[in-house]
């Protein structure tokens, strides 16, 4: 019996786990560039606004995204890993688009941003990891 006086298997289905194996990489990175991104573009904000609104507006943007998606792969569950596909998706869009961006008009971003050039500040990881994380979580459905 449980603290809700039920057996085990009437409290619903057990939460599917997004953190083993690989998964557990993923968090990790995925926490590593929610502190980078969201430390970055705080710093930025708070003291250089002025010079690069888009760039730093679109790193603080990067930084929820991975926090969402961090707290998505921790939480698991059908609901979470939908959530986190969608983001992660989001997330390599914005990558790309940014990326082609910043190579095309590079004067649209007189300081850099965690997404331009693809990520080439942060060893790429930013275009690697949507890739990395978006083949786990589909991978990851139950069937």
């Amino acid at each position: 019996m449980t603290a809700s006086g039920k057996a085990p298997e009437q409290d619903g289905p057990k939460r599917q786990k997004l953190i083993s194996g690989p998964g557990i990489l993923l968090v990790w990175l995925y926490g590593v560039m929610v502190v980078g991104a969201v430390s970055r573009s705080a710093v930025q904000i708070a003291t250089d606004f002025d010079r690069a609104p888009l760039a730093y507006t679109l790193s603080a943007l990067a930084g929820v995204v991975y926090g969402f998606i961090t707290y998505s792969l921790v939480r698991g569950g059908e609901t979470a890993r939908r959530a986190a596909l969608v983001c992660c998706a989001a997330e390599l869009v914005g990558v790309l688009g940014v990326g082609a961006w910043t190579l095309a008009e590079p004067s649209a971003f007189p300081d850099a941003t965690v997404w331009s050039d693809f990520g080439m500040g942060y060893l790429f990881i930013p275009v690697l990891l949507p890739v990395t994380a978006l083949y786990w979580l589909r991978r990851s459905r139950r069937p």
